[in-house]
């Protein structure tokens, strides 16, 4: 479980791919706190940590993993967002969050607002929904929506998220990763069985 406020931004230093899977190697600003078998979510996807060597880490990504995100997409040099899981006992800064991405979502565009930064991305309605004001995960960072349409949502970013992880690395088409806000998913499935 995971609260959406990252931690880091990380670095892919290597990628391997073998038959469907790709393994990371990953460097990390606190890799001297991880150790094998620890969940990190990378960019809001929950991946665990299989080798630990002195400056880097390494995750591997399934291929029900790759489908569903844009971690197939990554290149060596590529900044991540990381989190690690959240400790019993500490306060829950952003929502709950469980790193599992539900789809990709394409940025439509990326507008300075006064010393802010809004972002607009669409995404296949029939997965997923949104609503103003609610709760929803990006590349694993906890977001207001500011506007949602079917399809379609934004979010605002205050300077700090903007600087502190990839989002100052976005340009418009780029692919990000969505999860949804669990209570929303619960309520929508409910609603689906009437």
């Amino acid at each position: 479980m995971f609260t959406g406020i990252v931690e880091a931004t990380g670095k892919v230093i290597g990628r391997k791919v073998e038959n469907g899977n790709v393994h990371f190697s990953i460097e990390a600003p606190f890799i001297s706190e991880i150790k094998v078998d620890q969940s990190i979510a990378h960019n809001g996807a929950c991946l665990t940590a299989t080798e630990i060597h002195e400056k880097h880490y390494v995750v591997t990504a399934i291929a029900e993993t790759l489908r569903k995100t844009n971690l197939g997409e990554l290149a060596v040099g590529d900044v991540i967002n990381l989190e690690r899981c959240m400790k019993i006992g500490d306060r829950l800064d952003g929502h709950m969050v469980q790193g599992h991405v539900d789809t990709t979502a394409t940025c439509l565009e990326i507008k300075e607002d006064n010393g802010s930064y809004l972002f607009r991305f669409s995404f296949d309605e029939k997965i997923g929904l949104t609503v103003s004001k609610g709760s929803i995960t990006i590349n694993g960072v906890s977001l207001t929506v500011v506007d949602s349409f079917p399809g379609e949502l934004s979010v605002a970013i205050i300077p700090y998220t903007f600087q502190n992880t990839n989002f100052h690395l976005l340009k418009k088409d780029d692919k990000v990763n969505l999860e949804f806000d669990i209570v929303g998913k619960y309520v929508a499935a409910m609603m689906n069985r009437n």
